[in-house]
């Protein structure tokens, strides 16, 4: 298993109108001419601005995971740092083929592009973060593939070999994804939904109209507390367990705070009489048995106020057939025997390390790497 690093953002603000001691009236006759360079003759905006972190949906992506950087962590590793900024700088013109997280992310502006057609002042969308390990020579490159692919990534943050977890809080970031299972951990320690995303030999075509995001339910939009009567009893005790308490709400997960979040999203369209158009549609892919503890699932998700589009208990059978039909860009689960399951049918998963599940999860499959 290839071991993958993070790469980190710098945030750069905009010096305050008032700072080289001009005036009020200066200054705002400053902005006024800004505004007027941000819209071309027909009054439109000719440049996009990110939103403003505490109004947006933030997606922290390790580059990582966004991009595929196999050949230079072999530098690393074999040749150590020196010579590894060296051909990152040799080769900044040459830009990197889309990693695992790829689709994901151009699904996510996708979305942006329909709310901006329906909320032209709104700030509800999501913020695409690059974080990144890397030195700042490194980030040419980077800007220089995100123009390659056209992707719009404005926020960075490159932290020369520092964890990144203190700037995921300050972007009130609501998902991070990487490679680098330790500083995943460390995210979900401090409330911060994150899973550590794989590279896999097989990918499948995604929908390029309509972000679909799957998840497992115990130990990832619910707390692991009905996994721990399996893991402890057995099934027959948690088939009992949950009969007895199908009215006890489930506690939350740790990702469940990111379904909220697209549902707020999906609710914009809904408003705009698109529910049937939407393009972001969620899943619930479970083991569980619909009749025997299907029940105290549905009814946590209602009384959270959480609609999820389609539902699939499936009783212990492979999810891996099912994702296949799915096809979402993302599918989250706390169990890496699910995860290189659907893996290995060209699903993109994601292992959120949480639960009870993590003392007896060891990847299998070599054909799943980081």
């Amino acid at each position: 298993m290839v071991k993958m690093s993070l790469h980190l953002v710098q945030v750069m603000q905009k010096v305050s109108p008032s700072a080289n001691g001009d005036s009020r009236a200066s200054w705002e006759e400053d902005e006024e001419e800004d505004e007027e360079e941000d819209e071309d003759h027909l009054g439109l905006p000719t440049t996009t601005k990110p939103p403003k972190p505490e109004n947006a949906v933030t997606v922290a992506v390790s580059s990582r995971v966004l991009f595929r950087t196999e050949l230079e962590q072999k530098v690393f590793e074999q040749k150590g740092v020196e010579e590894y900024l060296r051909y990152q700088i040799e080769h900044e013109n040459e830009p990197f083929a889309p990693g695992p997280a790829f689709p994901f992310v151009k699904a996510l502006e996708t979305v942006n592009a329909r709310l901006r057609e329906l909320y032209p002042q709104s700030e509800e969308l999501f913020d695409i973060v690059l974080v990144t390990y890397n030195h700042a020579h490194v980030g040419i490159r980077l800007i220089n593939t995100i123009n390659h692919h056209n992707l719009f990534i404005e926020r960075f943050c490159m932290t020369g070999g520092s964890s990144p977890i203190g700037y995921l809080k300050a972007w009130h970031t609501n998902l991070y994804l990487s490679a680098d299972a330790d500083k995943v951990r460390e995210a979900l320690a401090e409330g911060i939904a994150a899973a550590t995303m794989f590279m896999t030999e097989k990918l499948t075509e995604v929908s390029e109209s309509q972000l679909r995001v799957a998840f497992d339910g115990d130990a990832v939009l619910f707390s692991d507390e009905s996994e721990r009567i399996f893991k402890a009893h057995g099934l027959d005790k948690f088939f009992q367990h949950e009969r007895d308490n199908e009215d006890t709400l489930l506690d939350h997960g740790p990702l469940k705070g990111f379904l909220e979040a697209l549902g707020k999203l999906q609710k914009k369209f809904y408003a705009k009489g698109q529910r049937l158009d939407c393009p972001i549609r969620t899943y619930l892919v479970t083991a569980r048995s619909a009749a025997s503890s299907g029940i105290r699932a549905l009814k946590t998700l209602r009384a959270w106020g959480l609609e999820i589009d389609e539902a699939l208990f499936l009783a212990g059978a492979p999810k891996g057939p099912m994702l296949e039909k799915i096809r979402p860009h993302i599918y989250f689960d706390d169990q890496m025997f699910h995860v290189e399951g659907a893996a290995e049918m060209g699903t993109v998963a994601a292992h959120v390390p949480y639960g009870v599940a993590q003392k007896h999860n060891q990847p299998q499959n070599p054909g799943v790497r980081k």
